[in-house]
């Protein structure tokens, strides 16, 4: 059973998605499988990034690889993922950071236009 719904925001993460080659797709699904049906999601895969409002990481690590894919919670239930790639130093880019948290921003705006 479900705990939570994992969404995409536009073509963003899809677009990141197709990139990769199928292993890493399928490391990809299996820890989005874990973020919808585990209660309480481990560190392991899924972390607040401190300094923003409401931003997390999914983190996946396929050998030497490792790839974030930005999202963040609109309400309980609903996990909105938003863009990913490839992390190849120690800290998170703030410039992905940045690019995240207008996304976030453009969700709420245009949800509110719809209501």
């Amino acid at each position: 059973m479900k705990v939570r719904e994992v969404i995409t925001y536009k073509d963003y993460f899809d677009e990141f998605f197709q990139k990769q080659p199928q292993k890493i797709r399928d490391k990809i699904i299996k820890i989005l499988d874990i973020i919808e049906h585990v209660d309480r999601i481990p560190q392991t895969y899924f972390k607040y990034i401190e300094g923003t409002s409401g931003l997390f990481e999914i983190r996946i690590q396929f050998g030497n690889n490792i790839f974030r894919v930005f999202c963040f919670f609109d309400g309980n239930k609903l996990v909105v993922l938003l863009t990913g790639f490839q992390k190849k130093t120690q800290k998170t880019p703030p410039m992905e950071i940045r690019k995240a948290e207008r996304l976030m921003v453009e969700y709420y705006e245009e949800k509110r236009k719809e209501i």
